[in-house]
């Protein structure tokens, strides 16, 4: 029997923001219905808290080779030129992801350097920022697992 992936800290960061999100809306409802006002902070959070869980789903997504992909030519292909096309795959995954990596830490660092506060708060930009490149970072070890997960025939496409 072939034991799942896992990706358990994404799991946990991704289940983490859902619950957060869920919290500070029902909480801004509830204020709003008894005081007609609202907590100023809870879009700021939310949009921020949704980026988080978005990267860290994919993540997750990654490591357990759920991510959308038209797996015909696969299957149909040669074993020799099935592996091709698995590197050639994971190849534009690294391209794509480190690019995101290289680019978004270069915007954390000068929102840092800027000192650049959120518009809704006031608290500097680069705490949010700093997440993408981290989970970006974190599906790209997980695009190297899933990777060598497929080429030795421990993931498959047919589940």
């Amino acid at each position: 029997m072939k034991q799942m992936p896992d990706a358990r800290p994404e799991r946990w960061l991704g289940a983490l923001a859902l619950v957060i999100i869920a919290v500070i809306s029902l909480g801004n409802v509830v204020t709003r219905y008894l005081t007609g006002g609202s907590f100023s902070f809870t879009e700021e959070f939310s949009v921020f808290l949704l980026v988080v869980l978005t990267f860290a789903g994919a993540s997750v997504a990654l490591r357990l080779n759920r991510h959308i992909r038209i797996g015909l030519l696969e299957r149909a292909l040669p074993p020799g030129m099935r592996r091709m096309l698995i590197i050639f795959q994971a190849g534009c995954g690294l391209l794509v992801l480190g690019l995101i990596i290289g680019f978004g830490g270069k915007l954390v660092w000068q929102e840092y350097q800027w000192e650049s506060l959120s518009p809704g708060l006031g608290l500097p930009q680069w705490w949010y920022l700093l997440w993408l490149p981290l989970l970006a970072f974190a599906m790209l070890v997980r695009l190297i697992q899933q990777t060598r997960d497929r080429l030795s025939g421990r993931l498959d496409d047919e589940r």
